[in-house]
């Protein structure tokens, strides 16, 4: 019964009695989170105003969600027991990256538009729709198994790991998607090379694709991360253990959003003015390297 009544209001760290973390969230890094994603966020809709590219609103959203995640374990770092503060950091900063993941999905879908429907295996709309509808069923399954896992660790004795395994089955198609994502997007830059247009274009694109790529390697990695943790179940090492929350989570999806306010599509996508005009001129140096053909 006390330990019941710590998971309502606010209690400092009592000894002996554990929390849902295995430890007692760090104040500094929840304020120090708070703060990097409230910058990005910040930015991310200036920009986003600023240049009219209205899809990149889903890092702006993501941001949020990372803040209110943030702001929830910095609630816990005074009051490590309340189950509200807990459950408002599990739920969001599980769903928060699948709004990262959206926009890189789009990002690929507009080089592709740009540079021509021969530069991939799949059509521009379809990487959004395929991939979002994945990351959206990874979401649901994540949510579901976060509720009953959050559900059962804000209880004495309570059996988390039934919730934990729907946990990791989603973070693991998650992974999934965003590996074949990753093998279609080396397939996208194989093909742009082979017909010389990223070559041609002026050199902003060379860095925006570099920020795809840091982004995404990230976001692979933070998923690695959380596989392996859920794996180990509530107890697990990784899990009871701050420092790598904080540097395989936290530090990684900074690195993922704020790459983009630093190389923001906004300025860095080539005008389809200039990919037109790309296109023709790659297209009269083939037929000038193939006359026989052009002339069949």
């Amino acid at each position: 019964m006390f330990e019941q009544e710590l998971l309502v209001g606010c209690h400092a760290k009592i000894p002996g009695v554990g929390t849902s973390y295995g430890y007692v969230p760090s104040l500094g890094a929840g304020i120090a989170f708070c703060v990097l994603f409230g910058i990005s966020m910040i930015l991310h809709t200036a920009q986003m105003c600023w240049k009219r590219t209205w899809w990149t609103s889903v890092f702006s959203v993501g941001c949020i969600v990372e803040i209110i995640g943030w702001a929830g374990r910095t609630w816990s770092s005074q009051c490590p027991y309340n189950s509200t503060a807990f459950l408002m950091q599990i739920s969001t900063l599980i769903i928060a990256p699948t709004f990262f993941t959206a926009g890189i999905y789009v990002l690929l879908g507009e080089f592709i538009r740009r540079l021509g429907r021969e530069s991939s295996i799949l059509k521009p709309s379809l990487y959004l729709w395929i991939f979002v509808t994945c990351d959206i069923v990874s979401l649901a399954v994540q949510a579901i198994g976060g509720g009953m896992a959050s559900g059962q660790a804000t209880k004495v004795h309570g059996n988390t790991a039934p919730g934990t395994h729907v946990m990791v089955a989603g973070i693991v198609f998650q992974l999934f998607s965003i590996t074949i994502f990753v093998f279609l997007a080396v397939d996208f830059i194989s093909r742009t090379m082979r017909r010389r247009l990223l070559q041609q274009l002026t050199g902003s694109v060379i860095p925006l694709l570099g920020a795809m790529i840091l982004s995404v390697l990230c976001i692979y990695a933070r998923s690695i991360y959380r596989t392996i943790e859920l794996l180990q179940g509530w107890t697990g090492y990784l899990i009871t253990h701050e420092s790598y929350f904080v540097g395989l989570d936290g530090a990684m999806m900074v690195v993922a959003v704020a790459v983009f306010n630093v190389l923001h599509p906004g300025w860095l996508l080539p005008s389809d003015k200039q990919t037109n005009a790309l296109k023709r001129e790659v297209t009269g140096d083939e037929v000038e390297m193939n006359p026989a053909s052009a002339s069949q």
